[in-house]
């Protein structure tokens, strides 16, 4: 058995000696997952000081190139959402929480300018879906215009970027810019923290991030980590559910370290009878969250900006329901860094 292994790994170190042979000037042919997620970590880990921001620029952008582009919907869900992979070759860093901008190709019919940049949330961690630290993906809906009068969908009006996005096939090249934004990265130093993510839709991208980071990987901060990640997802039907079967397998594996909720806003009912939202799913466990924030967690906001209203009302009458004063309460949670949104 042990002649076996040392055969085993004397033909592997020959195909990878043979495949470097012959692609002297390019990176390892083989970056088959072998070890822990360890390898792109500040030191130490959770030092947010060195997070990479804005290394590519609108006039001179990365090119990256498509591995996939799959709808990740099922039939009977509203809109069609695609998960997109694209291979940065480890030359595009960014940490979980961060988003890339996409530049689609052509130019804007109204003054022949280039398109202007589309900012989406990275839906990977920063290891990327194959875990070799070379790829980065994406979560986008695609954007449709209804016309009342045609009945159908105006081609005219469709979203430029997503369905660019959604359209891609494997090897298609993508100009990106970034990474931006460090509003939503999850603060390690403490692995007690609780994290409460509250997504709409492709909004569930950067907690598909943390989740694979706490729970899917092995990572510095998955090893320590003891706090709970609650994630909160709205959306239409079952069948508009994103990431599921990974969510499940998390929380199977760490029943006590996370939890999900999920808000079908055609399938369930609120407590007044009305349909169920985000907010009104959020609500039901107010209690519990307003406890938690008080005890230092951190809450998470992503997706459609008309999401934050609805939100901030509930947790409006909800403090007012606790004689909590609201805007001080908020202010409070802001000042601690408690309080992450990145609504678009």
């Amino acid at each position: 058995h042990k002649f076996n292994t040392m055969k085993t790994a004397f033909t592997f170190a020959t195909i990878v000696a043979s495949a470097a042979a012959f692609a002297p000037q390019a990176k390892p042919a083989f970056n088959t997952q072998i070890a822990a997620q360890d390898f792109l970590e500040a030191e130490p880990y959770y030092d947010q000081s060195t997070v990479p921001v804005n290394k590519w620029k609108n006039k001179a952008p990365f090119t990256g190139k498509v591995v996939s582009s799959k709808r990740i919907v099922g039939p009977k869900a509203t809109g069609e959402t695609c998960h997109i992979i694209i291979d940065h070759d480890g030359d595009f860093p960014y940490w979980e929480g961060q988003s890339w901008g996409v530049m689609p190709p052509g130019n804007r019919e109204k003054d022949g300018k280039p398109h202007s940049v589309r900012l989406y949330s990275i839906a990977s961690s920063r290891y990327g879906d194959d875990m070799t630290g070379k790829t980065g993906s994406l979560c986008v809906r695609r954007a449709t215009y209804w016309d009342p009068e045609l009945k159908a969908d105006d081609p005219a009006k469709k979203g430029i970027c997503s369905n660019f996005l959604c359209d891609t096939q494997p090897g298609d090249e993508v100009k990106m810019t970034g990474p931006a934004g460090k509003v939503m990265l999850m603060p390690e130093e403490d692995p007690t923290t609780d994290y409460i993510m509250v997504a709409t839709g492709t909004g569930i991208a950067p907690y598909r991030g943390f989740v694979r980071r706490l729970f899917a990987e092995d990572t510095p901060a998955a090893k320590v980590y003891k706090g709970e990640a609650w994630l909160f997802l709205g959306v239409a039907n079952s069948d508009a559910l994103l990431y599921d079967d990974e969510f499940q397998a998390a929380k199977k594996e760490y029943p006590d370290n996370f939890r999900i909720d999920y808000a079908l806003s055609r399938e369930q009912e609120n407590k007044s009878g009305g349909k169920m939202y985000i907010q009104d799913k959020v609500e039901e466990y107010s209690d519990e969250i307003f406890e938690k924030l008080n005890n230092g967690a951190h809450i998470y906001f992503c997706g459609l900006k008309g999401m934050m209203p609805g939100i901030q009302e509930m947790l409006k009458g909800v403090a007012a329901a606790k004689e909590i004063d609201y805007d001080e309460w908020l202010k409070g949670l802001k000042k601690a860094k408690q309080w992450h949104v990145e609504v678009y």
